[in-house]
């Protein structure tokens, strides 16, 4: 299966972050996009509550010039983060009174954030998510019986 550069660059990050304790949900440098974008948190000054979908006015001028930031636009940023934070249990937009995990970096916890994100990171290049493991269980054998099975 062939992927794209940003694919592979955004899941090796996301990867390495998550082994190291490098992954944290709150932290705009720390969590899913802050790390696909380096620790940098530049991002979250596209909209004005960290989770939320809606650019802001920075955002959308960004959005509009076309800008991608290690090839992701402004609102598919915002959709990762999203992704990740209500995976991983949180209410949004993140505040303080919103309900969220009782241990935010438990691996769990960020392994479900993680899944959804990738899974959504290969929607969006158009491959067939990487994390899928069903497939390497699958047999000649077994799969010309499943084919029978749906032909019946």
């Amino acid at each position: 299966m062939k992927v794209t550069s940003r694919l592979e660059s955004a899941i090796q990050k996301l990867y390495i972050a998550f082994h190291n304790g490098a992954l944290y949900p709150e932290c705009c440098k720390q969590c899913a996009v802050g790390n696909i974008l380096d620790r940098k948190d530049f991002w979250k000054h596209f909209s004005e509550d960290h989770g939320s979908l809606k650019l802001n006015y920075i955002g959308t001028i960004h959005q509009n010039l076309g800008r991608r930031y290690k090839g992701y636009s402004p609102e598919e940023l915002l959709k990762i983060e999203h992704l990740f934070l209500k995976a991983c249990g949180y209410e949004l937009p993140l505040h303080f009174k919103n309900k969220k995990p009782d241990n935010p970096t438990d691996k769990d916890i960020l392994f479900e954030g993680l899944s959804v994100v990738i899974d959504y990171l290969c929607d969006l290049d158009g491959v067939p998510n990487v994390m899928d493991f069903k497939n390497l269980f699958v047999t000649d054998s077994s799969k010309q019986n499943q084919d029978k099975l749906l032909i019946v």
